[in-house]
C-alpha cells in the first residue's frame, strides 16, 4: 500500500492557482511523527525541494523560486499535507510530491522516508 497519495494536479495557465493535497491512512502513517516536504521533479530533470513543514506546522522553509507564490500546510488530524500554489509560471511544471521524514528539517531528498506516487502539474503559457 502507498503510504501518502497527492491529488490535486492538473493543466492551468500561467498566472493560475492550484491547491494540492497529500493524505495518508492513519493505519500506515501518521503524518504528525514527520517533517513533511513537498518535491517536483520535472522532465529530464532532478528532484528539487520546494517547501517542508514542521511537525506541529509552526514552521515553514521554501525553495527560493516557491517563496511568495507557494505555501505549505498540515492539518495533523486530517492526516492531511497541503500546497497551494499561486502565480504559477511555466517553469514550475512538474510533477509534484509529497514526501515524510523523521529529520528535524531538511531539504534533501534523501532525508525522506516515505513517498507518495505524485501529481502532475502542468503549467501553460
Amino acid at each position: 500500500q502507498v503510504p501518502l497519495v497527492e491529488s490535486g494536479g492538473g493543466l492551468v495557465q500561467a498566472g493560475g492557482s492550484l491547491n494540492l493535497s497529500c493524505e495518508a491512512s492513519r493505519r500506515t502513517l501518521s503524518l504528525s511523527s514527520y517533517l513533511m516536504g513537498w518535491f517536483r521533479q520535472a522532465p529530464g530533470k532532478e528532484r528539487e525541494f520546494v517547501a517542508a513543514v514542521s511537525r506541529g506546522g509552526g514552521r515553514t522553509w521554501y525553495v527560493d523560486s516557491a517563496q511568495g507564490r507557494f505555501t505549505i500546510s498540515r492539518d495533523n488530524a486530517m492526516n492531511t499535507l497541503y500546497l497551494e500554489m499561486k502565480s504559477l509560471k511555466p517553469e514550475d511544471t512538474a510533477v509534484y510530491l509529497c514526501a515524510a521524514s523523521l529529520s528535524y528539517n531538511s531539504n534533501k531528498s534523501a532525508d525522506y522516508h516515505y513517498w507518495g506516487p505524485g501529481t502532475r502539474v502542468t503549467v501553460s503559457s
